[in-house]
């Protein structure tokens, strides 16, 4: 009887997978962290500057993304389990409407009127079954896969750390040169860009080429910006 959710709520769906956010948790921070070195490099910072600055941009947006996945993931978890709570009492309070209700639901999938009925019957007999087979069928949800919001952050945290940790790894090897840095970033750049496209219509080069060209604004942004306070600051 519930109305109250039409589908899986966006974002993150329960028994998801990682890939799509990790793709894009990687780029994220692979994109923010090119473009914090771009702007330390632009205001001719040292070295052990640029290394401190990568490493603060990739804990600091580690542990953000991560707090706002778990936040996320945990908030929309308490909803899906206060939509489930209102079909458990429904079939408490209300078991003749939430059957017909059911077969119903069976009836328009193209079964027969009959078995509609009768399968509705057999669940009705076991409560936990009743309500799993409603909280699909009606919410969309799966009362024994609700995302693990320790997961979830766990996977924000590792493949955006990942993605930072690509622009700032030549400095830690001992390059001192941001064209190093920025080479690295752009190939990752499209790297990351193509594996988008499996998520979509274009092709992996479109993809590619158009995530490096906005990761290049914004490094290119920030770089002119670290010109300008060097210029004018010291």
């Amino acid at each position: 009887m519930s109305g109250t959710g039409e589908a899986h709520p966006s974002g993150h769906s329960a028994g998801a997978g990682w890939l799509r956010p990790a793709v894009f948790g990687a780029m994220d921070g692979l994109v923010s962290n090119i473009a914090l070195i771009s702007g330390f490099a632009g205001g001719a910072a040292g070295r052990p500057a640029v290394v401190l600055a990568g490493l603060a941009g990739l804990a600091s947006g580690a542990f953000s993304m991560a707090t706002g996945e778990y936040t996320s993931v945990r908030s929309q978890n308490e909803a899906m389990r206060a939509q489930i709570e209102v079909e458990r009492r429904e079939l408490e309070q209300y078991p003749q409407a939430e059957h017909a209700e059911l077969a119903g639901f069976f009836r328009d999938q193209g079964v027969d009127a009959p078995t509609a009925e009768s399968v509705a019957r057999q669940l009705a007999r076991n409560p936990d079954a009743a309500l799993r087979a409603h909280a699909r069928n009606e919410l969309g949800l799966d009362v024994d896969d609700l995302p693990s919001p320790l997961g979830a952050a766990g996977a924000s945290f590792g493949a955006f750390a990942l993605g930072a940790l690509v622009p700032v790894a030549p400095y830690l090897a001992g390059f001192a040169s941001f064209a190093t840095a920025a080479v690295l970033a752009g190939l990752g750049l499209f790297a990351l860009g193509a594996a988008v496209s499996r998520f979509t219509e274009r092709s992996a080069f479109y993809s590619g080429g158009r995530q490096l060209l906005l990761g290049s604004v914004a490094a290119a942004a920030t770089y002119g910006i670290g010109i300008l306070v060097n210029t004018f600051i010291t």
